[in-house]
């Protein structure tokens, strides 16, 4: 006989991990315990040598298809004579180094229950186990005990308490698990919080038909839901959201539905299926767009998702007539309905998460609140993924189903807080040698958002036990994450690390490649605080760790009136045309812009024109020039509307960008031909062809003289599929690695990585 202790670090709390060690030790005739702890599961097992072997091995390779081992330790500890059984103990608290497992969409076993007519669970909206529904969005702190949640408010009934304590059941110690004698209930209201009669799901569902917009309480927060085959429904949910023209996602009832929308193979098919429930960019299907007019417009691509929590299910069954589905996918053959489903965040701010605050703050949106009692501790958007260059998955905006899912970092350092950009704001928290990133926080806009930044730090950091011992921030003075990262490192005595926008952009990508060598990186977004002072924005750079140095940039373009120019691309092709000499076509060229004339005068004598090197910008200045968008009603929307014009035969190449002696890239002889280009189409597809072309040669310049290989592709514009793919692609036929962005968006939503893996490298040199 032999005893062992054996530590599990990683995803192994909340997802049926315990039960799974206590099934395979009594398979294996094992004896001794199993219990969580604030570092992840202990397990103390007696048996003959070749048993704890087989126990080990299986550990590993069968472990819950929720849970991820990172690290399975084991040690030697005395046998204890006489031992027999095996057993799973209380938890026991300590200094925390495991992590809550992120949300999960309502699994296969569930959904059987919920349509089972004979099941004590049927048509229950808070079906879960320990394989699916909420976990980190109830979660207060650790380890992760149902004292430790929002279900503390509900006491297990006799039967829910059984299956609780019963090691062999599914939900055993499942955390939120109820049923409708002792857990959650719905509750449907108008807008002014006053009951409405009848079945809360029928009633939902019949408004939806109705044409009413109604406000959905989800894992992370609400969501504002329409039909969105209506497009008077579609029209007023704009409205009232003052949301012109933006995209909305959608939600289809299952992936057969979805594809009479999208286009999706095998893998995207997957990545929609899955237990994160994304939404996915996708294609759409010939005549989508005319089919949902202002859903998504002018664009080729729809947001898709598909149902994750049982109260989603439940709506798409009744309105296809099904209620009791006995199938074994529990697919809801060809429904008719199609909801958009966006995030309920009035103005900007961030998603609603609090009944009270829902009621108070969407009254003028929503007509009717599906509510329900169980609470949400910690606030978690959609995540948001398209397809890259290979195939990949990335993020635009990583939350649900990702938070707080650790990044391995290259190596361990003392625990650092980053506080993230101005938009699309995200802060990170480091343990060890892992980072953990918030959910999207938002635009940093508004005091709801502000203080939503505040909470994102306090609650992560306390459910994760982290005490920072640096903090790290942008370079730019005037953004609220900068301030409130200044004064919370002078209220807790901490160092604080000021990180260049560009350069944290590429250390994140550094960081999640496990990357500890210098790189290049190709920094390319729409804006960020340069060294100098000037809006950067389109960089070559060489990264070091915590050390950057600027090789080169492209050649600054005038923003006639300062930030304005990014809302009206107009001013940037005005600026273009200036640069060319032809300043005097200004006011011809634009006779419907009043200010066109001032901007002309502006122009020419160099006034409130500050120069930026920005990528984004040149995409704006192009989609002006080929009247595809003068003014944006959304942050990248003339981008995005020029993307989706570009042929799929590209012609090649003929060098219209140019290289400088002095390290810079000059589109101004691309531009140049799109002010004179008559087809839209044609003239998007030679700028993205050029453009590729010009940054590979600029790249590969650069790898020549400083002997790096590895380029990394950083910045908002990556985001791009027909330029990121494109560029991929040329760096690899000129020898050069690309790395891309996978873990967190390459966008400002992973800047806080960055920032964090900067001021960790700091902080060991």
């Amino acid at each position: 006989m032999q005893r062992c202790a054996i530590r599990v670090r990683g995803a192994v709390q909340g997802v049926g991990f315990r039960p799974f060690v206590y099934r395979v030790a009594l398979e294996l005739g094992l004896s001794g315990w199993v219990l969580n702890d604030a570092e992840g599961v202990a397990i103390e097992a007696q048996g003959t040598a070749a048993q704890l072997q087989d126990f080990a091995l299986r550990l590993r390779r069968d472990a819950p298809p929720r849970a991820r081992v990172d690290a399975l330790e084991q040690q030697p500890c005395p046998v204890h004579i006489g031992a027999d059984g095996f057993a799973i103990h209380p938890s026991r608290g300590g200094a925390v180094k495991t992590g809550v497992v992120p949300d999960t969409a309502t699994c296969d076993d569930c959904l059987a229950e919920l349509f089972d007519p004979a099941d004590r669970r049927h048509r229950y909206a808070f079906i879960n186990c320990t394989q699916c529904g909420p976990r980190y969005t109830i979660t207060r702190a650790l380890p992760y005990d149902r004292a430790q949640t929002s279900m503390a408010a509900f006491a297990q009934c006799p039967r829910c308490l059984a299956e609780y304590r019963d090691p062999l059941h599914r939900r055993f110690h499942a955390e939120p698990n109820a049923c409708p004698d002792c857990g959650p209930a719905l509750r449907l209201v108008d807008a002014h919080g006053r009951p409405l009669p009848g079945d809360p799901l029928f009633a939902t569902l019949a408004l939806l038909r109705g044409g009413a917009i109604v406000a959905i309480k989800g894992l992370g927060g609400y969501h504002l839901a329409c039909d969105a085959q209506q497009p008077a429904a579609v029209a007023t949910l704009r409205q009232r959201k003052q949301r012109e023209e933006k995209p909305f996602a959608v939600m289809a009832a299952d992936l057969p539905s979805a594809l009479h929308w999208v286009q999706a193979d095998a893998q995207a098919q997957a990545l929609l299926a899955g237990p994160e429930r994304p939404v996915l960019l996708l294609p759409q299907q010939p005549g989508v767009g005319a089919r949902l007019p202002g859903v998504a417009p002018g664009l080729t691509q729809l947001g898709m998702m598909l149902p994750c929590t049982p109260i989603q299910h439940l709506l798409f069954h009744e309105a296809a007539g099904i209620h009791n589905v006995k199938t074994a996918d529990h697919s809801c053959p060809a429904p008719s309905l199609l909801l958009v489903m966006t995030s309920a965040n009035p103005g900007g701010e961030p998603i609603v998460c609090a009944d009270d605050d829902a009621l108070e703050r969407l009254r003028d949106i929503a007509d009717a609140l599906l509510l329900h009692d169980r609470e949400i501790v910690a606030r978690c958007d959609d995540s948001v993924l398209r397809i890259a260059a290979g195939g990949a998955p990335q993020f635009v905006r990583r939350a649900r189903g990702w938070t707080p899912r650790a990044i391995q970092l290259p190596r361990a350092g003392p625990p650092v807080l980053a506080t993230g950009a101005w938009l699309k704001n995200t802060v990170c928290v480091t343990r060890d040698d892992q980072a953990f990133l918030s959910p999207h926080v938002g635009d940093l806009d508004n005091v709801a958002t502000c203080a939503a930044l505040e909470e994102a730090v306090e609650h992560l950091c306390r459910v994760l036990d982290v005490q920072p011992r640096a903090v790290a921030h942008d370079l730019h003075p005037d953004f609220f994450s900068t301030r409130f990262a200044a004064a919370y490192a002078q209220q807790h005595g901490l160092r604080c690390h000021a990180v260049q926008h560009h350069h944290a952009h590429i250390a994140a990508i550094a960081a999640e490649h496990g990357v500890r060598e210098p790189l290049l990186g190709l920094a390319l977004d729409g804006v960020g605080l340069g060294d100098d002072g000037a809006a950067w924005g389109g960089e070559l750079l060489r990264v070091d760790g915590g050390a950057c140095q600027r090789l080169g940039h492209l050649r600054p373009l005038a923003l006639p009136g300062g930030e304005v120019a990014a809302r009206e691309p107009w001013r940037l092709a005005a600026a273009v045309l200036h640069a060319l000499g032809r300043g005097d076509e200004i006011e011809a060229r634009w006779p419907e812009r009043p200010a066109a004339a001032p901007v002309a005068q502006m122009l020419q004598h160099g006034l409130r024109c500050p120069p930026s090197s920005s990528l984004g910008r040149c995409f704006d200045a192009a989609a002006a020039l080929l009247g595809v968008r003068e003014v944006q009603a959304f942050e990248g929307q003339a981008p995005m509307l020029l993307e989706a014009l570009v042929h799929d035969a590209p012609a090649p190449a003929i060098g219209l960008v140019e290289l400088g002696s002095s390290g810079q890239l000059d589109p101004l002889p691309l531009l140049a031909r799109l002010a004179d280009e008559p087809d839209a189409a044609r003239g998007a597809t030679l700028f993205h062809a050029e453009l590729v072309d010009g940054l590979a040669r600029w790249a590969a310049q650069a790898a020549e003289s400083t002997g790096l290989r590895a380029v990394a592709l950083g910045g908002g514009c990556f985001l791009n599929a027909r330029l990121s793919a494109g560029l991929v692609a040329a760096l690899q036929a000129r020898g050069l690695q690309a790395l891309q962005a996978r873990q967190a968006p390459p966008n400002d939503g992973g800047i806080a990585l960055g920032q964090a893996w900067v001021a960790l490298c700091r902080e060991g040199d």
